[in-house]
């Protein structure tokens, strides 16, 4: 498996893993594709945190850190993460993950804000949000609100977490 940085040209690759990983039964419409499709038109979009995973040259995953804010501050928010259902718990991933978390904190980001299983993602670090003094707008999802620092995290980004601008309407 090699993990990079997404280009132009895995568009649609990408696309059709993510729609394939969140695929709903009896539903043709899969939100998370169109989120990654407003996300990337948005000024939120961040290419250098946009990674895919390859298995023989072919796009088995996708994982993508856009930008967030707690407040005034800038932090990213960790999603969509995709793997094609076939691939799903081979390690792909995690694979991901360890790396736009290491692509994040090698760019000099704060921490990463995702809606996730803390079952899946305590294995990375994440913790409650809450632990942090960071909330989401949305009461219902403080069980499943979490949060990874990295080395320039700094206490005072607290308060309120907004997802980019694409996430409310998908």
């Amino acid at each position: 498996m090699l993990i990079r940085r997404e280009t132009p040209a895995d568009a649609g690759a990408v696309h059709a893993v993510t729609a394939a990983a969140f695929a709903r039964s009896g539903s043709p419409d899969v939100p998370e594709t169109r989120l990654l499709t407003e996300l990337r038109a948005s000024e939120d979009w961040i290419p250098a945190l946009s990674f895919v995973a390859l298995v023989e040259n072919v796009v088995v995953g996708h994982v993508v850190c856009s930008r967030g804010r707690v407040e005034s501050d800038p932090v990213l928010a960790l999603g969509p993460l995709s793997v094609r259902p076939g691939r799903q718990r081979r390690g792909v991933g995690l694979a991901l993950v360890h790396t736009v978390l290491g692509a994040a904190d090698a760019l000099g980001e704060p921490l990463v804000v995702l809606l996730g299983a803390p079952g899946y993602y305590a294995r990375f670090g994440f913790r409650p949000a809450e632990e942090f003094g960071i909330v989401p707008r949305t009461a219902e999802w403080r069980a499943h609100f979490q949060v990874r620092t990295l080395s320039a995290y700094v206490p005072e980004i607290r308060g309120t977490f907004a997802y980019p601008e694409p996430f409310d309407r998908v």
